[in-house]
This record gives structure tokens, sequence and C-alpha cells, in this order.
């Protein structure tokens, strides 16, 4: 049985626009680091295509990237900062590029691994989905706080490309690796629950221009 309200709650699901760590290909995590002039160019070309729903609310990570990236495409509308959506910690290969890791043992471990060894001093891939999952719960809790005010609702995530991959590899099934987008890009879904549990079924893909 599908719940009815939550079959009328969309998500728009977006990673932030390019950051000089992304360009260069490095792992950035818990760096707090802003968008470039080309990232923030990108992503008004993409909103001045249309690339983006609309939405009635926004729930965004505390990282300057987020933030940065939801003002540019949703100016105006009220944002929800979680916590719990920042981006997996790297650890010891934070700030570094396959070019400077690729003589670590360690980073070759990983590699072996399929990505699923916790990172060296940093977070383990079960930590980081735990912990998106727990904000996606005080995501819910707002939306459900809302249910008496309209009757549909439009909820954007601003967030990184390892929050969309957590959530969606949770909530949709599939791999974890099988949700990743460029920056700027994303997805849209519906949320329903099937039941007594929660799913996230996916409508298509959102995709910049320049991507």
């Amino acid at each position: 049985m599908r719940n009815r309200t939550e079959n009328q709650i969309k998500l728009v699901m977006i990673r932030h626009g390019a950051t000089k760590g992304n360009r260069e290909r490095r792992y950035i995590g818990r760096t707090d680091t802003s968008l470039t002039d080309e990232g923030v160019k990108e992503l008004l070309e993409n909103k001045k295509g249309n690339c983006y729903p609309q939405a009635d609310v926004l729930f965004v990570s505390p990282m300057k990237r987020c933030l940065e990236t939801a003002g540019i495409l949703y100016p105006g509308v009220r944002s929800v900062i979680i916590p719990e959506w920042k981006e997996i910690d790297f650890g010891a290969f934070e700030g570094k590029n396959y070019i400077e890791l690729k003589e670590d043992d360690r980073y070759q471990a990983w590699i072996d691994s399929g990505g699923t060894l916790p990172f060296p001093e940093g977070e383990s891939r079960e930590a980081f989905i735990s912990r998106c999952e727990a904000g996606f719960r005080e995501m819910l809790e707002v939306l459900a706080a809302r249910e008496g005010q309209e009757k549909a609702c439009t909820a954007g995530l601003i967030v990184h490309g390892g929050t969309i991959q957590a959530l969606l590899s949770r909530y949709s099934g599939g791999d974890y690796f099988d949700y990743q987008v460029p920056n700027g890009s994303g997805y849209l879904g519906t949320l329903l629950r099937e039941d007594g549990k929660i799913k996230i079924e996916l409508l298509r893909k959102i995709s910049g221009g320049n991507n």
C-alpha cells in the first residue's frame, strides 16, 4: 500500500557545482571549499536552460559548496540544513588525487576492495550511509510537519555526490556507485511508502547542459 501523502512528494537531488578540487579530481570531503567561478557560471547556464525543477523547500548540506549552489539555483527558497549530509570523510586521502596516491599501498588496497574498505583515518562506507540515513529521517520529519499545509510538495536536496549515492543505494536499490553524477546534475524521484518501507522511485536524471 502506498502512502497517499508521500506519493505526492517529489525529490530533486542535485550535486553541488564544481570546486577546484573537483576539477583536479581530488578527494574532497571534509575540506570546506567554495565553488569556482567556472562552477558558478555552469550552474547559471544550466539554470537558464531550465535544467532544474522548481522546489518548495530545500534540504542542504552545511558545506559551503552546497550552500552556495542552493543560493544560486533556488534564491529565496527556505533552506533546512542537514548536518549529517556532509560528504564522506576521506581520511588520509583527503585533498589528494590518483597521481598522488597511486604509490600508496593503502590506496591500492582500497581500490582492490571495490571501495568497500574504510578510508584510512577516515570513514567507512557503512558509517557514511548510516549517517546519511539519519539525515534523511530528519528531512522526513520536516516534510511531515508540512502535511497539513500543502497537498503536494517538491523537496530539493542540494548535497554531495557521495550523499546522493548513499541515499539512493539505500532507498532505490542497486550499488553505491550506480548513482555517480557530475557536478550540477542529479535525479528526480518520488517518495513512496511500500509495505511499511520508505522508497525513492526514480523518474529521471537531471543533467546540466555542460555535463
